[in-house]
């Protein structure tokens, strides 16, 4: 199907970006990557009479490390987390994530921001950035703010970000050496959503959980972090029995929507099952 007709802006800089954003009001849309509002588009689902290209800002793209943290610019594209050292050694579990996500066609277009800032249950970075412990910097009229991911999500494609505002910085702790991790995805084919997935992000002491963040993706209306679970694992070995306890507590939490990917119950079984591996491979990265 063809879109409706809309008006096309392509601001070059974020203040002109957020000028057009607060003038055309909700009858704008931001485009990143759209590989999320396109579709919709055809579909008629979304009918914005105007679209905002982020495309062509600066600012908005780019790696680095700045004061303990990774700083990912919102427009920066899957592809861009795989190639950056700066990933790949500080944040491993964000590249490893980044490396499951649909296929290279996707990952050269698709945006981090537009990942997140779409708030599809479905998507892997809301997950990840749970666990990270990652922070957004959202940017409107009257200044910048920072949310953390854990609360930024509150369901069905909504999150914290204002109509006015735009999401234009992911800042992630760098983990200390030593800290294990996995994102563990089930999905049918290259290319399509997770059926279940779940990140961890884990640390030990001596033989025992020191500290453990588990994030859950599709298992509800947005991403879960999995806090009994969590608590659950704090100074207990890492055994059969506690993984069991684990996941068993993961599941709990998860109210999948029922589609071609499973049911009800096979989908929160796989969650737990997810859970159970990835905090099996991050224990084993956390003891080297």
């Amino acid at each position: 199907m063809i879109p409706p007709s809309f008006d096309y802006h392509a601001p070059r800089s974020l203040g002109e970006a957020l000028s057009l954003l607060s003038s055309l009001g909700s009858d704008a849309k931001l485009l990143a990557g759209g590989h999320s509002l396109l579709p919709m588009m055809k579909l008629r689902f979304a009918q914005p009479a105007h679209l905002i290209d982020l495309n062509g800002i600066a600012d908005l793209k780019g790696i680095r490390e700045e004061g303990g943290s990774v700083v990912v610019g919102a427009m920066t594209t899957e592809a861009e987390l795989l190639a950056s050292p700066i990933v790949r050694n500080k944040v491993p579990l964000l590249a490893e994530g980044a490396a499951s996500i649909a296929d290279p066609q996707v990952r050269n277009k698709g945006t981090v921001g537009g990942d997140i800032s779409h708030g599809d249950p479905g998507n892997d970075h809301p997950a990840l950035m749970m666990a990270l412990d990652a922070a957004f910097v959202l940017t409107g009229p009257k200044g910048q703010r920072t949310v953390k991911a854990d609360g930024y999500f509150l369901g069905l494609f909504s999150t914290q970000l204002a109509v006015d505002e735009i999401l234009t910085q992911i800042r992630i702790p760098i983990p200390p050496s030593g800290t294990g991790w996995s994102y563990q995805k089930l999905k049918r084919k290259t290319g399509d959503f997770a059926t279940a997935a779940s990140a961890v992000l884990l640390q030990m002491k001596g033989t025992a959980v020191a500290k453990v963040a588990i994030a859950l993706t599709n298992a509800g209306a947005s991403a879960l972090r999995a806090t009994a679970a969590e608590a659950a694992l704090i100074g207990k070995p890492i055994s059969e029995a506690t993984l069991g306890e684990a996941a068993r507590l993961a599941m709990s939490i998860c109210e999948p929507t029922p589609d071609q990917r499973g049911d009800v119950a096979y989908k929160t079984a796989m969650c737990g099952e997810m859970t159970r591996r990835a905090l099996q491979a991050a224990a084993a990265r956390a003891r080297g």
